[in-house]
């Protein structure tokens, strides 16, 4: 009984879509008009004939090869000058999760169009030490990195996960590796990173599968247009685009499948190289 709040729900609003979107995928549908059984048209439409999925793939693959590691390379970073002690810690930990609370905001992305708006108060800033900033907003050189540095920016998240993860380590190790003449590098790759590694390898996989699922960003900063030259153009903005810009429902399930089936292969994968680089006390 008390389960039942939550099987239903899983039933009737994960699973029972879920399974309809399978079905779609292998059809026309265009929400007007009863679904049209087209087999396979879909997935060799999107392998043989669709630019916008190759352009779509790309960009957002290279999102998560930058924003994912950065992100977690400054949480780690914070997370390691928070556990040397400070005063007033509990506000600080606050504050520095709140951008992971706020990230994925509405607000905050547009915030973060005006931030880098060609007069913007980024532009504002170089010009201050003379420097000319470009557009970043509408430049295509530029804009996807800024959705980078917003992805960074919310770096609360994994950061307290490290926080916890570092205050499990014990500190007579690193007291012995000092005693033995053990730089504060070497401990940090000898003892730090191998004692962390599950709770790298937990955040690298949570990061990773929200980095692929980022959505609102790129929606607001690009207008839901994916520019400039579809380069903010994410994977879930095009599918987004598919369904409710141009009603190819059946175009779009096949598309978010094929996105679930790309998450799993970068899930398995980052299991399997588990036995290389994390360390468990076994």
């Amino acid at each position: 009984m008390f389960l039942a709040p939550w099987v239903i729900g899983f039933f009737c609003l994960t699973l029972g879509p879920a399974l309809i979107s399978l079905y779609l995928s292998f059809t026309n549908f265009d929400l007007l008009t009863a679904p049209e059984f087209v087999g396979a048209q879909n997935y060799v439409r999107m392998a043989t004939a669709d630019p916008k999925f190759t352009a779509a793939i790309k960009v957002t693959l290279l999102y998560v090869a930058l924003s994912v590691p950065l992100k977690l390379a400054f949480a780690l970073a914070i997370a390691m000058v928070l556990n040397r002690g400070m005063r007033g810690l509990p506000v600080y930990r606050a504050i520095f999760y709140l951008p992971s609370l706020l990230g994925t905001s509405v607000a905050i992305a547009v915030l973060w169009r005006q931030l880098f708006a060609s007069d913007g108060l980024v532009n504002s800033m170089l010009a201050m030490v003379g420097i000319e900033g470009p557009s970043w907003i509408s430049n295509p050189n530029y804009s996807l990195y800024t959705l980078v540095v917003l992805s960074v920016w919310q770096f609360g998240s994994p950061m307290i996960i490290f926080l916890a993860g570092l205050r499990q380590i014990p500190t007579d190790m690193y007291e012995a590796a000092s005693l033995d003449g053990a730089s504060p590098t070497r401990q940090f790759l000898r003892i730090t990173l191998p004692l962390l590694s599950p709770v790298i390898f937990f955040n690298f996989v949570i990061q990773t599968i929200e980095a692929f699922k980022a959505f609102t960003p790129a929606f607001v900063i690009s207008g839901g247009s994916g520019g400039p030259i579809n380069s903010t153009l994410f994977y879930t903005l095009y599918l987004y685009q598919e369904a409710f810009s141009y009603f190819r429902m059946g175009y779009a399930s096949a598309l978010a499948w094929v996105l679930v089936i790309i998450i799993a292969i970068f899930t398995a994968f980052s299991f399997l190289t588990t036995k290389y680089w994390v360390h468990y006390d076994d």
